[in-house]
C-alpha cells in the first residue's frame, strides 16, 4: 500500500479535529516525511495496531510540555507531570484519532479495525512499529511544543 495523500490526509485531518474539539488546541501540521528508523523519541506515546485491508499501526508521541498543555486544556485543570491520568488521556486521544481516521478511510472504501492503544512513557523512550513497512511521520506544532503522528503500513 503506498502512502498517497488520500491515505495520509484522514490521519492529518482527524488529529487536528480531535485536538481542536477535545482540547481547544490548534495543532499546525509540518511537512510529512518518511522515517527510516523504527523508534520514536518523546516523553509519552501511544501506539495502536490497525488491521483489515492492510496491517499497520498509528503512533502519537508527545513532548512533555506539549501533552501537559493539551491535557490541562482538556480537563480544565493544570497538569504538571505525566501521571496515570495523563497517560490514560493520551490513550483516549489516540483512540479517537484512530477511530476518526478509520471512518474517513471507510468513506474512501478502505476498511480497518483498531486495537487498544499501548502507552509508553519516560524521557526519550523508544516505540517500535510492529510492521516492517514505511513509516510516515507527520510533525505537528502547538503553542506548547510539538508532537508527531506516525502511520506505518506494510
Amino acid at each position: 500500500m503506498d502512502m498517497k495523500a488520500e491515505f495520509i490526509n484522514p490521519f492529518l485531518e482527524s488529529t487536528i479535529t480531535v485536538l481542536t474539539t477535545m482540547a481547544s488546541v490548534q495543532p499546525v501540521p509540518g511537512t510529512p516525511y518518511l522515517k527510516k528508523e523504527a523508534s520514536v523519541v518523546g516523553d509519552v506515546s501511544a501506539i495502536v495496531g490497525i488491521t483489515g485491508e492492510a496491517e499497520g499501526s498509528l503512533c502519537l508521541t508527545f513532548t512533555q510540555g506539549c501533552i501537559l498543555y493539551i491535557i490541562s486544556q482538556m480537563f480544565g485543570e493544570k497538569k504538571t507531570k505525566i501521571d496515570e491520568e495523563v497517560k490514560d488521556a493520551v490513550g483516549e486521544l489516540t483512540n479517537m484519532i484512530s477511530g476518526a481516521s478509520r471512518s474517513a478511510l471507510e468513506k474512501l472504501g478502505h476498511h480497518f479495525q483498531g486495537a487498544i492503544p499501548s502507552i509508553i512513557s519516560g524521557h526519550n523512550h523508544e516505540v517500535r512499529h510492529v510492521t516492517k513497512g514505511p513509516i510516515l511521520s507527520i510533525p505537528f506544532n502547538t503553542d506548547a511544543g510539538g508532537f508527531t503522528v506516525e502511520v506505518c503500513f506494510k
